[in-house]
């Protein structure tokens, strides 16, 4: 093929790689739920767990701290940034202790009032208790309380509106200075905001951030001051961020790294060049399947991991650009190496394809994309690169540098019985290290930095946050046979408190009493005529006009003839917030949650939930339940792979001696690196899982093309030259990974740079053969 035929076929290539990516980003969109890189929940406590990932409230709480100046300040921006984010429809619910006042209940929830409080459980609107409530509010005008009180007057001369709020005040709230709240050193105005959006819908938090920033930013003016936003939307955003910087400069090394490495071993610019046409074509590929298999389904992560894991496609030109050289035909070379290439995708794709029927979505997701995209690559070096190369390259193999190291590797003894030796040490340092095998708290392995979430912990304990590991629930037919389960356990968590057992609890019964509760006060409220009658006693040589009440006899015939307030009538409401974070209505059953603080007696509370039908739910055992579930199912699924892997091989190579060659350094390197990993005190992860399937993939590629090259000697050094570059280019990208801030990226980038070293050694000393000449040699010599 000519010059001018071979720009038309890459420019036709280019032309169908633009075309394609227009399509696909046109097509795809991305889903930010880290639930679906979770396993399906099986127990009571897993579910409640993926629930409150997602979309429980608790996900969707942000703290604020506002400091850096006088109180009288902080307060003045707390209270405007509390009406500002009030006003935004970003925002669920906004708390900074102004609204212990009027804005309580919203007015539309007023006249409910009277079936909320506990009063007519131990009261009646008689003229006695009127009487008594009329005098404490002329007490309350000739106070510095008048201000609040004299609006309330007319409607609610017994405030209940304001006994309700202060009922609804946590049982821990910070304590409050000019209006708002504050820490206990006084020192920083606190507010706790609740998103729209969920925890794990990176774009909604991220728009709640600049939201907040912005308000903060008109709040402040020109003043000094700073402000702090915690809570696993800040986190998210921050990760975002955090990663995006990472990504941008790795990547720019990478590139520079990857294009002088392609140049110093080939001398030639078209390389690099004709190299990313089969990484592009496989990325593309593997996205379109997504796109076509998933919609709008597909994970972020699944992208970002996806594009690590098929780093191993970069492997396939390489080898066809060392291999090739003047004399041959890129056709007659690219067939020659067809069988190892392929038996190396077959078995590579083999791990993924056991991913398909892990139960876990997110999984899947990457097992389409990472076969796909190798197939592709596998099959555009097949059929399509040879088409662009030039017929008569430099060969590599006369490169004097390349000589020299081929014959010094060449000297060195083949291991034997010692790699029996290395593999009992390191099978030793795995069984016998102390310490946890497996990482299972799902806190260690979050990519937030740990002042950043000590942060969290402190904010979280001034504005006196429940417990977040244990939680009593509740399980009924509906939402209101849960709340009435919740409202008979009341007296007992009273005990509790009592005793010591925990500081304090809340329920979703104590903003909004089940419909029998309120029906039964409802019962108690007085007729128009009676309470008018009542009012008249009342009245009587009391300074307040006896018409100055008619809204309060509005008010209370309203109660009185309401259908009870239900959860769903609490929707756009400050109490939604705090209703349904503690009663979960999925339609087919309802559970109510009782939050605990200052849990004290782990025992004594187990034994009041068993006794009143409730359970107490242990959400860190649920977490690390969930983790040991998933990487259950993953070790399954290696477990199938490992033996088609085998099977695999033993067809394509028919012979045990050779498949023995190809397999024995994958297997001795995954061995080594988790020998490394757990020597260095390394609890093992998912990820780690991931990547050492990502080794394995690498390692047998690196033993199949020495296998391949038999005992040719031109023919290993080509093969030692394209696997010098493509362990290289490997180590390069892995390493730069392994010296990232994130936890995720760096327990890949560590495991796949170990595999990459292990694997190259263990390839040259197992996997080649003594060269023909060599054998020669020594057959002289003896």
């Amino acid at each position: 093929m000519g010059a001018r035929a071979r720009l038309a076929h890459a420019l036709a290539w280019l032309a169908l790689l633009l075309a394609a990516g227009w399509w696909v980003a046109q097509s795809l969109s991305f889903s930010g739920d880290l639930r679906r890189f979770l396993p399906d929940a099986r127990t009571p406590e897993q579910k409640l767990l993926i629930d409150e990932l997602g979309e429980g409230p608790g996900s969707r709480l942000l703290l604020l701290a506002l400091s850096g100046d006088n109180r009288e300040a902080l307060a003045a921006r707390s209270q405007a940034i509390g009406e500002a984010l009030a006003a935004d429809e970003r925002f669920v619910f906004v708390a900074n202790g102004a609204s212990a006042g009027l804005d309580a209940i919203p007015e539309r929830l007023r006249p409910y009032r009277y079936l909320l409080s506990p009063t007519l459980d131990t009261q009646a609107f008689d003229a006695g208790f009127l009487r008594d409530e009329l005098d404490a509010r002329l007490q309350d005008l000739g106070s510095p309380a008048a201000d609040l009180v004299e609006p309330l007057l007319p409607s609610d001369p017994t405030l209940e509106t304001l006994k309700l709020a202060e009922a609804w005040l946590p049982a821990h709230a910070p304590q409050t200075l000019h209006g708002v709240w504050f820490d206990r050193a006084g020192e920083q105005a606190l507010l706790l905001v609740e998103t729209r959006a969920a925890g794990f819908d990176p774009d909604g938090q991220r728009q709640a951030v600049d939201a907040i920033e912005a308000a903060y930013a008109q709040a402040r003016g020109d003043a000094a001051g700073a402000l702090e936003v915690s809570g696993p939307g800040a986190f998210a955003d921050e990760i975002g961020a955090r990663t995006e910087r990472e990504a941008r400069w790795i990547g720019t090394v990478d590139s520079i790294g990857l294009i002088l490495l392609l140049l110093l071993a080939y001398r030639s610019w078209k390389i690099p060049l004709l190299g990313v046409l089969p990484l592009a074509s496989a990325g593309l590929a593997g996205l379109a399947a997504l796109v076509l298999l998933f919609g709008d389904r597909v994970h972020g992560i699944t992208i970002a991991f996806g594009f690590t894991l098929i780093g191993v496609v970069q492997d396939y030109p390489i080898h066809f650009f060392s291999h090739q050289h003047a004399g041959l035909s890129p056709w007659r070379s690219v067939r020659a190496l067809w069988p190892a290439l392929a038996t190396g995708v077959a078995s590579t794709c083999i791990a993924y394809v056991t991913f398909l029927f892990s139960g876990v979505d997110g999984l899947r997701q990457l097992a389409v994309f990472t076969i796909v995209a190798l197939a592709t690559a596998a099959l555009c070096t097949r059929f399509l690169l040879p088409g662009l190369i030039d017929p008569a390259p430099r060969d590599v193999a006369g490169s004097p540098r390349l000589q020299a190291l081929w014959h010094r590797i060449d000297t060195l003894p083949r291991p034997r019985w010692s790699l029996l030796a290395v593999a009992l040490v390191a099978l030793a340092v795995v069984a016998w290290r102390p310490g946890a095998f497996w990482q299972n708290d799902l806190s260690k392995l979050t990519p937030v930095p740990e002042p950043l979430l000590q942060r969290d912990a402190q904010l979280r304990a001034e504005l006196g946050a429940p417990d977040v590991r244990y939680v009593l629930a509740l399980q009924a037919a509906d939402a209101q046979a849960a709340l009435q389960a919740s409202e008979r356990l009341r007296p007992s968590l009273d005990a509790l408190v009592d005793e010591g057992a925990i500081d304090g609890y809340d329920l979703a019964a104590r903003y909004l009493p089940s419909a029998g509760v309120q029906r039964t006060r409802q019962q108690k409220l007085p007729a128009p005529a009676d309470l008018r009658a009542a009012l008249d006693a009342a009245l009587a040589d009391s300074p307040f006009r006896t018409d100055a009440f008619e809204d309060f006899v509005a008010d209370v015939e309203r109660a009185r003839q309401a259908e009870p307030l239900q959860p769903r009538d609490l929707d756009g409401t400050p109490l939604a917030a705090s209703v349904s974070g503690l009663l979960v209505d999925a339609g087919a059953h309802a559970t109510a949650l009782v939050s605990l603080s200052g849990l004290a007696d782990v025992a004594a509370v187990a034994r009041v939930a068993e006794a009143n039908g409730a359970r107490l739910l242990d959400l860190k055992q649920a977490s690390e339940s969930l983790v040991a579930d998933y990487r259950t199912r993953i070790l399954g699924a290696l477990a199938l792979a490992a033996l088609l892997l085998v099977g695999t091989v033993w067809i394509a190579l028919r012979s045990p001696r050779r498949v023995a060659r190809v397999l024995l350094p994958m297997a001795l390197t995954t061995l080594l690196v988790l020998a490394v990993l757990r020597g260095f005190g390394v609890e093992l992860t998912l990820f780690h899982l991931v990547s050492l399937i990502l080794g394995a993939g690498l390692g047998l590629d690196y033993a199949l093309f020495f296998e391949h090259a038999g005992d040719d000697r031109d023919d290993q050094l080509r093969t030692l030259h394209a696997v010098i570059v493509c362990s290289l280019m490997t180590l390069l990208v892995f390493s730069l990974l392994a010296l990232s801030s994130i936890p995720v990226l760096r327990a890949i980038g560590s495991t796949v740079a170990l595999g990459v070293l292990f694997n190259f050694a263990l390839s040259l000393l197992v996997a080649r053969q003594p060269a023909a000449a060599t054998v020669a040699a020594d057959a002289a010599r003896r």
